[in-house]
């Protein structure tokens, strides 16, 4: 396998201020590679990553970026994004709707191509917000931008990021926090400052007092933050402010840059639909390589070199790392911006972990081993996948067999004052922040964050350490308000890969309502799991009055029967042999997503709640199912 070599040492210069088009300066620190103390003047080959998470963020960005790439013959610039830490243009940081992201990219990319060190080639890497600032740039088509390496980030902040299926995603609640405490605006102000950090400590207080109030949340300290949480809140209809370049490149993929890209992410990552669609799209599309690796792995996992996702184990082949990955990205850089022959071209272009497979028993970690295999494709979607229909039948059956004529349909009350608790699911940066004891010394935020929703794979049962559970603590298939359809035991193992489909036909009594699908794989009893292991494997939701699209609200009348549909993000799984398929059916998953009062009000302006009492169909006319991607076994 052909590397650049490591050889080298590294001179830095500091705040770099890069000119953009309208006069605003980005500090920009700019990692030379050196030989005997004296940089090297070129022409060489830049890696860049733009950050809002700070440039100096040494796990992040300094040892696994600068300090990895420079010694390998690479000038690697960090910047920090405008209105962000050293970055001029204060007040202009609107969380990932920036409307200036893309000029920025092109800017910086020309700027640095012109630089006399500069070979004329920018390769770019990131993850998250460092990966839509990718493409971002991309979408300008600057001139010198060679190659790409786009790592869990989401193409459609209304879709993947910020609402889904009309319900706020209430990740990003606590993601502006995370931003907001550190933000230019409140720098030199610590009773701001002090009221960020109160309200981040006592996050979930905030999320049980909902509906949010413009100017009385805590990051009304910082207004162009506060502003953002509000259109995330209240813009549940697809409006100007979301079709904004900035918040949706996928209408606008056909711009993009044609070089060659790898798109990587998780199943149990919230953007794994985003990853694999920018994935399909640049494929068909480009005529340079493109490649898609997608393991078992939450939205830090991939670097975290982990093999577990939440509570569920998918044994050491799952794991990447920081060694791992820069390994893959030195190679790729290495082909696109400096001619190495090391053939990256040739192998497989789509690498995806198919979880599952594993023996079922609590291994020493305490986690259940699901196990799992990687495994090459040429393409995604996979095309050999057939689609297999599974019905929702009465008494909680889910069958092959669809329903009959006269099959009765099956209710449940949906009280928004006792949500149903999501016990575990595809989320990021739903934290708080954990309090300090008296007297212990500065600890940074991002060091004292806890998750209050597990972020991949846990037994469905409702516990102490569970937000929003409440004691007897039943399993979530137990609970009153959930619906929950199970197949029989499967007679031979079952791989679905890809997105499902889930086709509900519905009525409520309330002119507004949820309904959220989620897809388990149900272990048997066992020594180790006495009542079995009820696994998620993908989860989502759709707010009644955008069952026809987003585009405008549309009042359900009560009692009148609908069809809605779920889209359920891609995930790679085999049901083994003796496990059970089963999708549950609720309205609300909390505190994933906000909490619909049932009232019909605006979003988020309610002044009450209303029981529902949710109706599910299930019979010839109104056939319920779920739609399978299902690959061959064997």
């Amino acid at each position: 396998m052909s590397l650049s070599g490591s050889e080298r040492g590294v001179v830095i210069a500091k705040d770099v201020m890069v000119p953009m088009r309208d006069g605003v300066r980005l500090a920009t620190d700019i990692y030379y590679p050196a030989r005997g103390g004296e940089r090297e003047r070129g022409p060489l080959p830049t890696i860049l990553g733009r950050t809002s998470y700070d440039k100096t963020w040494p796990e992040l960005w300094v040892e696994p970026v600068a300090n990895f790439f420079a010694p390998r013959g690479y000038v690697v610039a960090l910047q920090d994004l405008r209105g962000r830490h050293k970055s001029e243009g204060a007040g202009q940081y609107y969380h990932t709707a920036n409307v200036h992201e893309g000029e920025d990219g092109y800017d910086t990319i020309e700027w640095i191509a012109s630089q006399p060190w500069s070979n004329g080639r920018v390769g770019m890497t990131g993850s998250s917000h460092g990966g839509i600032v990718q493409t971002m740039a991309s979408l300008s088509r600057p001139p010198h931008l060679a190659a790409i390496w786009v790592d869990v980030a989401p193409t459609n902040i209304f879709a993947h990021q910020s609402r889904e299926g009309g319900a706020m995603s209430l990740q990003m609640f606590g993601a502006l926090f995370l931003h907001a405490h550190d933000s230019q605006e409140i720098r030199d102000d610590p009773i701001a400052r002090r009221r960020v950090t109160e309200g981040w400590e006592n996050i979930g207080g905030l999320l049980a007092s909902m509906p949010f109030e413009p100017g009385r949340t805590p990051l009304s300290a910082v207004p162009n933050l506060e502003e953002t949480l509000f259109h995330y809140y209240y813009d549940g209809e697809y409006n100007d402010f979301w079709d904004m370049e900035a918040c949706n490149q996928e209408p606008r993929f056909h711009k993009a840059a044609d070089v060659p890209g790898v798109f990587s992410g998780g199943w149990y990552d919230p953007f794994a639909a985003a990853t694999t669609n920018q994935y399909a799209v640049m494929s068909r599309q480009n005529g340079t390589p493109q490649r898609l690796i997608m393991g078992p792995w939450t939205h830090n996992g991939m670097r975290s070199g982990s093999v577990h996702a939440g509570d569920v184990d998918f044994g050491p082949a799952s794991a990447y790392g920081q060694d791992a990955y820069n390994g893959m990205r030195l190679r790729w850089f290495d082909r696109w911006l400096k001619d190495m022959d090391n053939r990256v071209e040739d192998e497989p272009p789509v690498r995806i972990f198919v979880m599952g497979g594993g023996d079922g028993k609590r291994n020493a970690a305490g986690r259940l081993n699901h196990g799992g295999r990687w495994h090459s494709e040429v393409e995604w979607p996979i095309r050999r996948a057939a689609r297999r229909d599974l019905y929702l039948r009465s008494g909680g059956r889910l069958t092959l067999d669809a329903p009959g004529p006269g099959e009765s349909p099956s209710s449940y009350t949906h009280d928004p004052d006792r949500p149903v608790p999501t016990i575990a699911s595809s989320v990021t940066a739903l934290s708080k922040l954990a309090k300090l004891p008296q007297g212990f010394g500065p600890v940074p935020p991002r060091d004292r964050m806890q998750p209050i929703v597990i972020s991949g794979g846990a037994h469905q049962a409702e516990g102490r350490g569970h937000f929003a559970s409440r004691p007897p603590y039943p399993e979530i298939a137990a609970r009153p308000d959930v619906l929950a359809f199970q197949s029989d035991p499967l007679e031979e193992d079952v791989e679905a890969t890809g997105g499902a489909r889930v086709t509900l036909w519905v009525s409520s009594t309330a002119v507004d309502t949820d309904f959220t699908a989620k897809l388990l794989d149900v272990y048997p009893p066992s020594e180790d799991y006495p009542s079995g292991y009820h696994l998620n494997i993908a989860d989502s939701i759709i707010r009644a009055r955008f069952r026809n699209g987003f585009e405008r609200a549309e009042m359900m009348t009560p009692g009148e029967v609908y069809r809605v549909r779920i889209e359920l993000p891609p995930v790679s799984n085999l049901f083994k042999a003796g496990h059970a398929i089963r999708l549950d059916i609720a309205s609300s998953s909390f505190p994933k997503y906000d909490v619909n009062p049932n009232t019909g009000e605006p979003l988020g302006r309610h002044t009450g709640t209303a029981r529902a009492v949710n109706t599910v169909y299930t019979d010839l006319g109104r056939p319920s199912r779920v739609s399978l991607p299902v690959i061959p076994v064997g």
